[in-house]
């Protein structure tokens, strides 16, 4: 699977869910709040803006977006939003692509530097970061951590997520460090709908690694982006990077 093929027209119209899900406001208002504080008065840069889930509410509150984002489909469908003008959008790889300008925050969510599939390519994303940054600014990954303790001898999947009309589970390749996730979504009929989508997955110590690799401390790491203590058993991670500022 290329990234590609699996952002295509069909997913970035069925993409938004208004109100529910990520879209839910207990779920993106601590996003847009954490960020807008970390932005500190500065420009942000969203990598994969995607259809603009987080880019537009921060804009709202009054922090400068830009956006990279891979797949034209997505774009478009950020654009019935706003304009190039409120959130300018370079389409191309988030681990090479360039914006102009400098900024005060480089931002990823919900587990997107996963999506890229090698570990030199999320290196070259954190690097990419630090080449947009100013001396002091900030990059921010939201993160899953790989639930591998669930995984007994022998098997390859773990489901994460079972509620009514919804199953989500996880395929891992242990030997390459690749996972592919899988959305079913189904109704009282014989019918179901698949989406799924490769990613590499990268463990806490890992990232932090890549971080010092591009010039960057690791300034916090929270549970979520309400700041809960991040601790062996959470789920997931949000990981605050900072550029040293020159003596």
């Amino acid at each position: 699977m290329r990234q590609e093929d699996v952002w295509n027209d069909d997913t970035a119209r069925r993409y938004d869910t208004p109100g529910t899900g990520m879209f839910a406001p207990e779920v993106l208002g601590p996003t847009v709040g954490r960020l807008a504080e970390l932005a500190g008065g500065g420009a942000a840069l969203e990598f994969a803006v995607g259809t603009g889930r987080v880019a537009v509410p921060l804009a709202a509150r009054g922090v400068p977006v830009s956006g990279i984002e891979l797949s034209r489909p997505m774009v478009e469908q950020l654009r019935t939003k706003v304009d190039e003008t409120t959130i300018p959008v370079v389409v191309g790889d988030m681990a090479t692509a360039t914006v102009p300008g400098e900024f005060s925050l480089v931002y990823l969510v919900y587990n997107t530097i996963s999506n890229l599939l090698t570990q030199a390519g999320q290196v070259a994303c954190f690097r990419n970061a630090a080449r947009h940054l100013a001396p002091g600014g900030r990059f921010v990954i939201e993160l899953w951590v790989p639930e591998l303790r669930k995984l007994p001898p022998g098997q390859e999947a773990t489901v994460w997520s079972s509620e009514p009309g919804y199953i989500g589970l996880d395929t891992y390749d242990l030997l390459h460090q690749q996972v592919v996730s899988h959305h079913f979504q189904f109704d009282e009929s014989t019918n179901a709908r698949l989406f799924r989508s490769p990613h590499r997955y990268i463990w806490p110590a890992e990232l932090d690694l890549m971080g010092q690799l591009a010039g960057f401390e690791l300034e916090s790491r929270h549970a979520d982006w309400s700041g809960a203590e991040f601790t062996a058993d959470s789920r997931s991670h949000v990981s605050v990077y900072r550029l040293p500022t020159p003596n």
